[in-house]
């Protein structure tokens, strides 16, 4: 298992290393420049340039980037908080977005094999079509539409939560966003677990553990979902992802200072070290979420460990 654990995280880390070298270059050739006021002088934008040292040769830039990346140092804001530690910009922004994401996606897992068990184990009955309903529904809607429905009928008709998000009282106005966000998620694990845990219940080493004596909830809970759960873990992994980054639109909606719409800003002010280092967190939680499904593959079916191991 060490073995196993050890590649996984030595494939991680040069993984990581070629996204930073791709942004890097690829914000070199983007066009425009974090200097494009147009009262600058040709001169006091040369000036800039040797200031921050853009006027370096690209892998100097990059070499001095990576080493201090990481020690913690994205780097300063070139426009839309100039001077100021990205760093400091992200601390302030980065936890909500990761606390309302979390949210979302503890509320949409639970909920989504909550109903995906339900559909499986009453198939073809009332039960599943309302599960395969509410599944297609939180699909198809877009989550700013949730979003919307959530902050009109919960936060202006019945002012049961916040319509605004307020960090003095973070738990309540986080609940409605993290709702909205969660629908997508919940609708795709009710259908990867419905459909995984039909297929897994007519196996033939179900029948075994049946004729064992094994039934009622040790069947369904050891045997039956523990082998549905590599799909479900699978489909999950960037769905946690991409809502810990948060969304723009939802975002907007519920005036969240989130990550979202800083991301935005930098791209269309060319805040060069703004984008490389949110795109470097998005990776990098990326690459961590599918290092932790990576183990977790081995933890649930050592088989795929052992076959990993011997490659």
């Amino acid at each position: 298992m060490k073995k196993y654990i050890l590649k996984r995280v030595l494939t991680s880390f040069f993984t990581l290393l070629v996204i930073v070298l791709v942004l890097f270059i690829l914000m070199q050739f983007m066009p425009g420049s974090p200097f494009n006021d147009e009262k600058l002088t040709d001169e006091q934008r040369q000036a800039l340039y040797v200031k921050y040292g853009l006027d370096k040769p690209i892998v100097i830039q990059f070499g001095r980037y990576v080493v201090n990346m990481f020690q913690g140092d994205f780097g300063v804001s070139y426009k839309i908080s100039k001077n100021t530690p990205i760093s400091q910009l992200i601390q302030s922004r980065l936890p909500i977005s990761i606390n309302i994401g979390g949210m979302a996606v503890t509320i949409g897992a639970l909920a989504g094999l909550i109903f995906g068990l339900i559909a499986s184990l009453n198939r073809d009955t009332i039960w599943d079509t309302l599960a395969t309903i509410i599944s297609v529904i939180g699909v198809s809607v877009p989550s700013y539409v949730f979003a919307l429905a959530l902050s009109f009928t919960f936060g202006f008709k019945w002012q049961i939560f916040p319509m605004l998000y307020s960090t003095a009282d973070e738990l309540n106005s986080s609940i409605l966003p993290s709702v909205a966000l969660s629908m997508f998620t919940m609708a795709s694990i009710a259908r990867f677990t419905r459909t995984e845990m039909i297929e897994v219940l007519g196996s033939d080493y179900m029948l075994l553990a049946e004729s064992k004596g094994i039934s009622g909830s040790a069947l369904i809970l050891r045997h039956a979902l523990r082998n549905a759960l590599i799909p479900i873990i699978t489909v999950l992994a960037p769905l946690i992802v991409d809502l810990m980054t948060g969304s723009l639109v939802v975002e907007k909606i519920f005036a969240i200072p989130g990550v979202g719409s800083l991301l935005v800003n930098a791209i269309q002010s060319n805040d060069y070290n703004v984008v490389i280092a949110l795109s470097f967190i998005y990776s990098a939680l990326y690459i961590g979420i599918m290092l932790v499904v990576d183990i977790l593959y081995g933890i649930i079916d050592p088989r795929i460990r052992l076959g990993k191991e011997g490659e």
